[in-house]
């Protein structure tokens, strides 16, 4: 087994979208190669309602996929193509636009007034760019959990994992969307297959990833330095891009760590992207903004 080495450590970096929502993006509206085929990831948490209160009112989106992750209160959901409902903690909404969809999202608070979740957007491929749109609303008592014997504990939201596979199911891309935590001190690896793209978005406590805690050797003139880099620690609210390998090895600080660990099959196809449309050309960007403005978005 390789173990994947770090290519980048990103603290997510405060932003406000919506109406007026204070959140937190981990990455997005760039270069997002290194992350294909997704291309972005917001964490919402906060517990001063007014922060998150004013939501993600009506908005269109084309040729991708919105997948929303509730960890504290809940988000009503409403859609052109008639779907309507709340999610709640630990429940999944997975929103495939396809060819078109209107829909807004509305974080609630709970009892105490926190709110927390994650929204990741996914690419379609150029073949499906236009297909038809789909909604799959997911509870959380239909993901399933494994915990190991170390007390590693695993939520499979979408994709194979230890033998078990997540509920979302019929996605494009193949992902692998998976929540874990590894107790206090604990090092753990975990397989990634090695044609995926993958990363990790810790959200509790801290780790050490990529070699964990293994000690490093003392340099000698053969061994470049860059053989002996220590692990990299990665706190509260960072992202972890990996490079590539079949594995991925943390070392959990002494709070413990939790971490969203995402990886799929990268597209390797052009991105033509502005606000919540992602196509293939400029032309057919331009195209769908159009029909936006002549009410032509919307297809039977």
């Amino acid at each position: 087994m390789s173990v994947r080495p770090i290519k980048r450590l990103i603290k997510s970096k405060p932003t406000l979208e919506g109406a007026g929502v204070h959140l937190r993006r981990a990455f997005g509206f760039g270069n997002t190669s290194d992350f294909d085929p997704f291309l972005l990831l917001d964490d919402f948490r906060n517990d001063v309602p007014a922060d998150y209160l004013p939501g993600f009112p009506w908005h269109p989106h084309r040729g991708i996929e919105t997948i929303t992750y509730v960890l504290a209160g809940t988000v009503e959901h409403g859609d052109s193509i008639g779907h309507s409902g709340t999610i709640a903690s630990g429940d999944v909404q997975w929103m495939t636009a396809g060819r078109g969809i209107i829909h807004q999202e509305m974080p609630k608070g709970d009892t105490t007034g926190r709110m927390h979740g994650f929204q990741l957007w996914a690419n379609l491929p150029s073949k499906l760019k236009m297909m038809k749109p789909r909604y799959q609303e997911v509870i959380s008592g239909d993901i399933p959990e494994v915990t190991d014997d170390d007390g590693t504990h695993v939520r499979i939201v979408c994709g194979e994992f230890w033998g078990k596979r997540g509920p979302v199911d019929e996605v494009a891309i193949d992902p692998i969307y998976l929540d874990v935590t590894v107790p206090a001190g604990r090092k753990r690896s975990i397989p990634v297959e090695t044609t995926r793209h993958a990363f990790a978005y810790v959200f509790a406590g801290d780790g050490k990833f990529a070699n964990a805690s293994e000690p490093l050797d003392v340099p000698t003139e053969p061994v470049a330095w860059a053989d002996t880099a220590p692990p990299s620690k990665a706190e509260n609210k960072s992202l972890v891009l990996f490079d590539e390998g079949d594995e991925v090895v943390v070392q959990a600080g002494e709070d413990g760590v939790r971490f969203l660990l995402v990886s799929g099959k990268p597209l390797g196809e052009p991105v033509a992207w502005y606000g919540p449309i992602v196509m293939n050309t400029q032309e057919q960007l331009r195209d769908a903004f159009t029909e936006l403005q002549e009410g032509t978005f919307l297809k039977a």
